[in-house]
């Protein structure tokens, strides 16, 4: 079961979620910080920009082993990275 907790970053409560001995924290309550009302768009801007895109492909690379580098080539030609 997953236990919370929140920590106080530049005046913003963020979550963090402990979930099978590892801490996650929460995306929305970052983007709150930047606009409490559209979090949404935030989070989906953050989702498209082209450098995100490449962490995360970095990011699936190195830690998933059932990661489909050619799959990720059309987000990636989609983010024009490419």
């Amino acid at each position: 079961m997953a236990k919370n907790k929140t920590i106080n970053v530049i005046g913003t409560q963020i979550t963090v979620s402990l979930h099978d001995n590892k801490d996650y924290i929460s995306l929305t309550d970052i983007a709150r910080y930047k606009d409490s009302t559209n979090t949404d768009t935030i989070i989906q801007n953050w989702l498209r920009n082209r450098n995100t895109v490449e962490l995360l492909g970095f990011w699936e690379t190195m830690y998933n082993p059932n990661f489909k580098p050619l799959e990720f080539e059309g987000f990636r030609k989609q983010a024009a990275l490419v």
